[in-house]
């Protein structure tokens, strides 16, 4: 970054800390988190207590595992000045609201949450933590609104390991559809902007999300599985049919080839076709089964459950689709930037804490790119009312 950049960076996260201070009860702490940011924003290669304390010349990094363990500042208020930061800067109601997780590695067994599970980031089941986030999608590019650390159900019901690991007693076993409903119901009531909400098939395959939404009146393009049961208008009547045999059963007419959005090589290309489903509708609403499938010889095929305004027609719901990926984008630069998963902590209020403001960070990023794409300074473009 050159010297200008590096000054626009520098007063924009001056401006963003002296938001935060109010939240921060002791009189040193708001000046540490200032320094904590600016390391999670800073060149060292990565970003662990050690390593932010040596860049902002401190002889031990006791103080900055002290802002994260036993300072006293809420980190979820934190994280709504985080959403209403993001809306300013890139709020746009033809938005799109992402739900996706990411697995931590980790050594050991002491690290809440950690255990045996799948991780999407190595591919395979690992010892890691997995948090769950919500990503905002907009034209003028994506940042995150929320993050919730899934806490497995053997840690949730071991008394032990849970007081060890400082878990609040208020915090049961939840699945993670449940954690990105919970997130999806915060944002949604503090007005964020939003025309439709995306994820994968871990939460479209959750029925009570997707009815949760709909009592909202908040369209959604949701993956699911080939398997789930879908109710259509069939030769029988209205029947439950599998989202693989609905497709089949579409003519080749009904196919269309369509680019769901940019990619790292150029504009990603594939086959869709759609079908309404859910013949007993409400008025004004639509619901549909979306398709895709690729273009090679065995080609993969994905299905999603759509639900939004009777007018909507086939390409929006592929521009919708292929928005998920931008929440992948997110945790790549979120890792490779600002250290999301540099962190060296062990309890609950140490994960959102160092992750809450790892978000922040690359928030300020993705505020700063918007702000260069339309010439003006970050503080100034777009504002928009916060949302509370």
């Amino acid at each position: 970054m050159d010297a200008t950049g590096g000054l626009e960076w520098t007063a924009e996260l001056e401006r963003v800390w002296r938001r935060l201070w109010p939240r921060f009860a002791r009189a040193e702490a708001p000046g540490r988190c200032r320094r904590y940011l600016t390391g999670l924003l800073g060149g060292a290669a990565r970003k662990n207590g050690w390593q932010l304390a040596e860049a902002a010349g401190e002889a031990t990094p006791h103080g900055m595992q002290e802002l994260l363990h036993r300072a006293i500042w809420d980190a979820d208020a934190v994280r709504d000045d985080l959403r209403a930061y993001v809306v300013e800067h890139l709020g746009d109601p033809g938005a799109v609201l992402v739900v996706d997780e990411t697995g931590f590695l980790k050594k050991g067994t002491k690290s809440v949450g950690v255990q045996r599970q799948y991780s999407g980031t190595a591919g395979r089941v690992e010892n890691c933590q997995v948090g769950v986030f919500l990503a905002y999608a907009a034209p003028a590019g994506t940042a995150f609104l929320d993050r919730a650390l899934y806490l497995p159900r053997p840690w949730a019901e071991d008394g032990g390991r849970r007081a060890a690991a400082g878990v609040p007693a208020a915090v049961g076993f939840r699945t993670k559809p449940e954690l990105a409903e919970a997130m999806l119901a915060r944002a949604l009531e503090a007005g964020v902007p939003a025309g439709w909400v995306t994820g994968d098939e871990v939460y479209g395959g959750d029925r009570r999300l997707r009815l949760a939404l709909e009592e909202r009146g908040q369209p959604f393009v949701l993956g699911v599985k080939r398997t789930e049961p879908l109710w259509a208008a069939t030769d029988r009547g209205p029947a439950q049919e599998a989202a693989a045999d609905l497709a089949a059963a579409l003519p080749a007419a009904a196919w269309k080839r369509l680019s769901a959005g940019d990619g790292a090589k150029g504009p990603r290309r594939y086959d869709w076709a759609w079908a309404p489903i859910r013949p007993l509708r409400d008025p004004g609403w639509g619901h549909w089964l979306l398709v895709r499938r690729g273009l090679e010889e065995e080609p993969e095929t994905a299905y999603y459950v759509c639900f939004g305004p009777a007018a909507t027609g086939l390409g929006e719901l592929v521009r919708v689709a292929g928005t998920r990926w931008a929440i992948e984008g997110g945790f790549e630069a979120a890792k490779g930037e600002v250290g999301l998963d540099d962190y060296e902590v062990r309890r609950w209020d140490g994960w959102h804490r160092h992750v809450t403001l790892c978000l922040v960070a690359h928030a300020v990023l993705a505020a700063l790119r918007a702000s260069a794409e339309k010439g003006g300074p970050a503080s100034t473009r777009g504002r928009r009312p916060c949302c509370r």
